[in-house]
């Protein structure tokens, strides 16, 4: 019969062990059917006892079971004093294994689920149990620079898939017992280990409890990724403004814990989240609480204003050359007009068609190897705007706005508050296009509707602007300087 066609078994969650070894090892035989990387290794004691050891080939450290577990017991010796040893009860008694994290289970889906997280199953003839020792080894990738979130100053680590180490690097940032890692494990079959990390007595803990509540509430199949999470405890799955601010730095989430956020790191994933997220948090950059508070300032209004042209700029130009020319200086009116006398589309067509070849280039630089993705991405955008200019088919200024509004979303540090910024154009030029500068505006209208009712866990998205906190408010646009502790 074809093993595809096989049906997987079935065993009951809750069947206890039995306490004859033989039994044991073949059910759990029938639970790791066809499973090449499940190792079923007898050993044998001094005294013929008689203990089955299984583990997952790739996941654990042979030389801890072969230093710590075996050469004890069957090269040196049991120890003077303990006599023969015939049961687990017995290994754990003498403390034979007191250097290694061990638990007994009682059922064989217990016994599973931890063999196939790293641990080291031990049965023995007679026991209706096992002992499970932590030996897991993983090969993991080591703390390299952020490559989505680049920094002038400040940290060069990033998060990597490995969850003990991200946690490791909060620790080691934020030194206090207050900071608390709650685990859960979300996947019915991943079984994927979730942390929320938060610090007690600065995070609210209505949000908190709302947090938990959420992710407890989680019913998928899997979990492979920080974006699974995201998707399952948003407030709303339609709106185009991330949530959740998302982050491979360490700084950024421990940034964002000491002002009462609560952060959620997934195993086998790179990218933190933390929650709830602000408009004004995917305009700000990590680098704005390490650079001089001038700078920043300065950069923080250019990041203001070139966000509002790359969202703008195309409408706005679609609805002042068709519909108010009157509002456009003569001679570049006359400008426009002349460069435009060849184009065979309305100028929102001619804003579309381009538009969309951005974004197409845009995500072909992205997908590309990335010694070759930059060089496609602006290569072609310079050779087939230029050669759309001179087939006529696309007039020279339409190349230009599209350009500069393409090019201005790129001023926003963070990478995925670009997507709404991007996305919102297109409804924006077709209003432009059919009611000009009223249908730019009532579409601003809807946006700005939108960003007041949003209201991510209870906090209100545009704050502290609106609803206005005088005293934070003033952050957002002015980076103050920090002042020098008094002396006592």
């Amino acid at each position: 019969m074809n093993s595809s066609n096989q049906k997987p078994t079935n065993i009951d969650p809750n069947l206890p062990l039995s306490r004859h070894l033989v039994d044991n090892e073949h059910t759990l035989k029938m639970m790791f059917e066809r499973c090449s990387d499940v190792i079923f290794r007898d050993v044998t004691l001094q005294g013929d006892t008689k203990l089955l050891f299984i583990y997952v080939d790739g996941m654990i450290d042979k030389d801890i079971i072969q230093s710590v577990i075996l050469k004890p017991l069957m090269y040196e010796g049991i120890p003077q004093g303990i006599g023969p040893i015939d049961s687990i009860a017995q290994m754990c008694d003498q403390q034979l294994f007191a250097v290694l994290q061990t638990k007994k289970v009682n059922t064989f889906h217990d016994a599973a689920d931890d063999i196939l997280k790293g641990n080291l199953a031990i049965l023995a003839d007679g026991e209706a149990s096992v002992l499970l020792t932590n030996v897991s080894q993983f090969e993991a990738r080591s703390i390299e620079e952020p490559s989505t979130e680049a920094s002038l100053r400040g940290t060069r680590e990033s998060f990597t898939e490995t969850l003990r180490t991200n946690t490791t690097m909060l620790r080691r940032i934020i030194v206090t017992p207050n900071l608390k890692m709650e685990s859960f494990h979300i996947g019915k079959l991943t079984q994927t280990e979730i942390v929320l990390a938060y610090i007690e007595g600065i995070v609210s803990a209505s949000m908190l409890d709302e947090i938990r509540s959420r992710v407890e509430q989680i019913d998928l199949q899997d979990v492979l990724e920080s974006g699974y999470i995201e998707e399952s405890i948003e407030d709303t799955n339609f709106s185009p403004f991330p949530q959740m601010q998302s982050t491979e730095r360490p700084d950024v989430v421990s940034s964002g814990l000491l002002e009462g956020r609560v952060g959620i790191l997934v195993s086998g994933s790179p990218i933190a989240l933390i929650v709830p997220m602000t408009f004004w948090d995917g305009l700000q950059a990590p680098d704005d609480y390490y650079e001089r508070f001038m700078y920043v300032t300065m950069n923080r209004w250019i990041r203001y204003l070139f966000a509002l042209f790359a969202i703008l700029f195309p409408s706005v130009y679609i609805a002042l050359t068709t519909y108010h020319p009157e509002m456009v200086p003569p001679k570049l009116m006359l400008s426009i007009t002349g460069l435009r006398e060849q184009a065979p589309f309305p100028t929102v067509i001619e804003v579309f068609i381009m538009e969309f070849m951005f974004e197409g280039l845009r995500e072909a630089g992205i997908r590309l190897p990335q010694q070759i993705g930059p060089l496609v991405s602006i290569v072609g955008a310079l050779v087939i705007g230029q050669a759309a200019v001179q087939a006529g088919i696309i007039s020279a200024p339409i190349v230009i706005v599209v350009s500069a509004a393409g090019i201005s979303s790129f001023v926003i540090p963070r990478y995925r508050f670009g997507y709404p910024m991007r996305m919102l154009r297109f409804p924006l030029l077709v209003l432009s296009g059919i009611f000009g500068l009223f249908g730019t505006a009532i579409g601003m209208i809807a946006i700005l509707s939108h960003l007041i009712h949003l209201t991510p866990f209870g906090s209100p998205y545009l704050q502290p602007v609106a609803p206005t906190r005088k005293s934070r408010a003033k952050n957002v646009f002015l980076r103050s300087p920090r002042k020098r502790a008094s002396k006592s």
